[in-house]
């Protein structure tokens, strides 16, 4: 083998634009994925408006509003450090409320169609369909659209938090079109109190309840989005889906062993509450710990030069950032605008340095990061302007 001796004579390049990561495939696979979410909901709706009737299909929907309100206005306060790019909730949301619905359907329509050509020789009963099926799949179906996030939006499935908000979305989701038929079939079946009885169990006592269940899939590959080595999502995908499926069937499963109303009450607050909370204590934890990675990558681009204390303070701090927009806000001009894109762009800027640092440090992280320093100079022209 012969030795290559090193030279000091300058090399012609063959290469001297930068490198940039291209959007096009990612803007293909999200539009084509909204459109088939979109698809699914739309034949959803119309199974409900046939399988309900119009009259039932129309309230279900307007009584499944309310839930579905108080969960949105609680992902939107969960996203407010680091929003994420509204194509990808709205896919979370259609996800849920159309694909895994159909997913669900479309099994259980297998399972009675199985069961029905066996000739009696296959039976099912209600517990095995609510606490052993329905979980299983139901989680299944969510949980795959939050991997696919983690595929497609990588770029922003950040951490735990990000995978929190779209678990949560799409639960959302899948929670709005199974109310819509609960409450229609409450409305058929019994009329206005036990319409009532079901809007109380679901609406008022347990809207987060598809929430807390696929939320353990998003931490887990939120934890794995951290990793440089993004390979091991299938181990973290299923220690995500085990619990969710576990709780979701727990939920279930009360509905069976804690007979009447005394105990179901006593179930609801000595067990699910408690899980509740914990669930927010988790969200609030990993709120702070975003506050803290802006606070700690944004004061190493000060040292570059980037950024003043004073700014980094601001960024970094809800209080800081209320100010600045209301600063903003009182100057002539679009300086709002700019300023809110300050803030989003630093925030980001942050976590492609999170992410630089603990080893993802490849071409494309460096071109976003590139991408993010001159947005925040054409965005603090804008303010200074």
């Amino acid at each position: 083998m012969s030795d290559v001796q090193p030279t000091l004579e300058p090399v012609p390049a063959v290469w001297t634009e930068p490198v940039r990561s291209s959007r096009v495939g990612t803007v293909v696979i999200a539009g084509l994925g909204l459109v088939l979410a979109g698809l699914a909901v739309l034949l959803v709706f119309v199974y409900l408006g046939t399988f309900l009737g119009p009259v039932e299909a129309v309230s279900g929907l307007v009584l499944a509003l309310i839930p579905l309100a108080l969960v949105l206005l609680s992902v939107r306060w969960i996203d407010r450090w680091d929003p994420e790019p509204r194509p990808a909730l709205w896919f979370a949301f259609l996800w849920g409320a159309g694909v895994s619905i159909v997913t669900a359907l479309l099994f259980d329509l297998g399972v009675q169609i199985t069961i029905a050509s066996s000739g009696g020789a296959l039976a099912t009963s209600d517990f095995a369909s609510s606490v052993v099926q329905a979980p299983i799949v139901e989680e299944l179906a969510k949980g795959v659209g939050v991997l696919l996030l983690f595929w497609v939006a990588r770029r922003h499935f950040d951490g735990p938090l990000d995978g929190v908000v779209y678990a949560a979305t799409i639960a959302a989701g899948f929670a709005f079109s199974e109310n819509i038929q609960y409450f229609g079939v409450a409305m058929m079946d019994g009329g206005a109190a036990s319409l009532g009885v079901t809007f109380l169990l679901r609406g008022v006592f347990s809207p987060f309840a598809h929430v807390m269940f696929t939320v353990c899939v998003g931490l887990a590959l939120g934890l794995c989005a951290r990793r440089a080595n993004r390979r091991s999502y299938p181990v973290f995908f299923a220690l995500g889906l085990l619990p969710a499926i576990g709780l979701h069937a727990l939920w279930n499963g009360a509905f069976f062993v804690f007979v009447g109303d005394a105990n179901l009450f006593a179930y609801y607050f000595f067990v699910q509450v408690p899980l509740f909370i914990t669930a927010i204590f988790v969200v609030v934890v990993l709120r702070r710990e975003e506050a803290r990675v802006t606070l700690r990558r944004l004061h190493e681009y000060s040292v570059a030069g980037w950024f003043t204390s004073a700014e980094v303070t601001m960024l970094a701090t809800a209080r800081g950032r209320r100010q600045a927009l209301s600063w903003a806000a009182a100057q002539p001009g679009a300086k709002k605008r700019a300023m809110r894109g300050f803030i989003t762009d630093a925030t980001r800027l942050a976590f492609v340095r999170e992410h630089l640092v603990n080893g993802r440090d490849g071409p494309t992280e460096r071109a976003h990061e590139a991408r993010l320093l001159g947005d925040l100079q054409r965005a603090r022209a804008g303010i200074l302007g």
